[in-house]
């Protein structure tokens, strides 16, 4: 391996600009930034003149950029249906990966990356930075620690009330595989997993609605974003479903329910800092996130009682924060695990249970029965 490693970027748009060039920025001491890929030229020079080395390589097909033998690493930052085609190429090119989430856009693409990892012997791993944010570390220690007990019900939650986005191609099925539900609600899911460390599910019952986003005018539109620019969004080229609900059976009987929505009727308005939320319900107590802070409700002498636990920290991502931004553990520690100094932190195998069930929602909502895994 190269003294630094050698990084490549495949698809250079927002998600690309906004965490995983700057969070790569961070890892300047151990990792060069060679290569940036997109079917605009423009993006990727852009990319390639901002963060990029003296010498950094610009092309528009992932493919000759997979075949420079020199590149260690790649991260694969394109529209959802391509993310299996690409990263099964790059494995396959030697490379390692990071894919940014979803894994894939259906559980049978996911198992390709599996495989693709498997015979490779490279590392893969998924944009799942919900995991780092110090809220939901706070809400993994309480439960790591035995503050819930045996959790046996969960609430994940995404949820919009006017936050369809306007950039890139979300709201085009062919290329993304579905909306707010594999888009924000993937986020609810992959951590909600995680914090109850439980990756087997017996069935699935959902519903994708289709229901305000091709029919509200502008005059219901315009919430802002993170970036100050208004969300509105043209219902003629909306593709998608815009509020997905799903119940999860796990094997051992726990309940997970998962909302995410981009548009929905609520009087509850999330906000333009929408965050994914969780509520995990014990034999011993239960918590959730919803004010940005672990609210662990318990006993206490007898008496109910509510703690709260740590403080809310507004910005995670190093793209959507002002001043020094705060230190991007996604890029940390896959840079650490391909150098071989710790294990990855998101594996693919559990990216791919969520993976597994998003698309059994969606099956489930298309024949109105219930999915059962085996």
């Amino acid at each position: 391996m190269n003294a630094k490693l050698k990084v490549g970027f495949i698809g250079c748009g927002g998600i690309a600009n906004g965490k995983h060039f700057p969070g790569m920025e961070q890892q300047s001491e151990y990792a060069e930034m060679v290569a940036f890929c997109d079917l605009i030229r423009e993006r990727a020079e852009r990319a390639a003149a901002k963060y990029g080395t003296a010498d950094a390589k610009v092309y528009t097909d992932y493919r000759e950029l997979l075949a420079d033998k020199s590149i260690d690493a790649v991260f694969v930052l394109t529209p959802n249906v391509s993310h299996a085609e690409i990263t099964c190429a790059a494995l396959e090119a030697g490379k390692h990966v990071l894919c940014e989430k979803p894994m894939a856009a259906t559980e049978a693409d996911a198992r390709k990356m599996l495989e693709a990892r498997d015979k490779s012997g490279k590392l893969l791993t998924i944009g799942y930075q919900y995991r780092h944010f110090p809220v939901n570390q706070v809400a993994k220690r309480t439960i790591d620690d035995g503050w819930l007990g045996d959790i046996y019900y969960a609430e994940a939650l995404y949820l919009r009330r006017r936050g369809v986005p306007t950039w890139g191609v979300f709201t085009d099925k062919s290329k993304q595989g579905g909306g707010p539900l594999i888009d924000i609600g993937t986020h609810a899911l992959d951590l909600t997993l995680f914090l109850m460390n439980n990756y087997e599910p017996l069935y699935v019952v959902g519903t994708a609605f289709e229901k305000l986003g091709r029919t509200l005018d502008a005059a219901h539109q315009g919430q802002t974003r993170r970036d100050m620019t208004p969300d509105a969004w043209d219902p003629d080229t909306y593709e998608v479903e815009d509020l997905a609900v799903g119940q999860i059976k796990m094997k051992n009987g726990a309940v997970i329910d998962l909302k995410a929505s981009w548009a929905l009727n609520m009087a509850e308005d999330a906000g333009a800092f929408a965050d994914a939320k969780v509520k995990l319900c014990g034999t011993k107590g239960g918590l959730d996130t919803h004010t940005g802070v672990v609210r662990l409700n318990h006993v206490v002498a007898g008496q109910l009682a509510m703690t709260t636990i740590g403080k809310r920290v507004e910005a995670y991502i190093p793209g959507f924060t002002g001043g020094k931004p705060p230190v991007s553990l996604e890029h940390q520690i896959f840079v650490e695990a391909v150098l071989g100094k710790r294990d990855l932190f998101v594996t693919a195998d559990q990216a791919y249970v969520v993976t597994k069930i998003l698309d059994a929602i969606y099956q489930s909502s298309r024949t109105n029965k219930p999915v059962y895994f085996d």
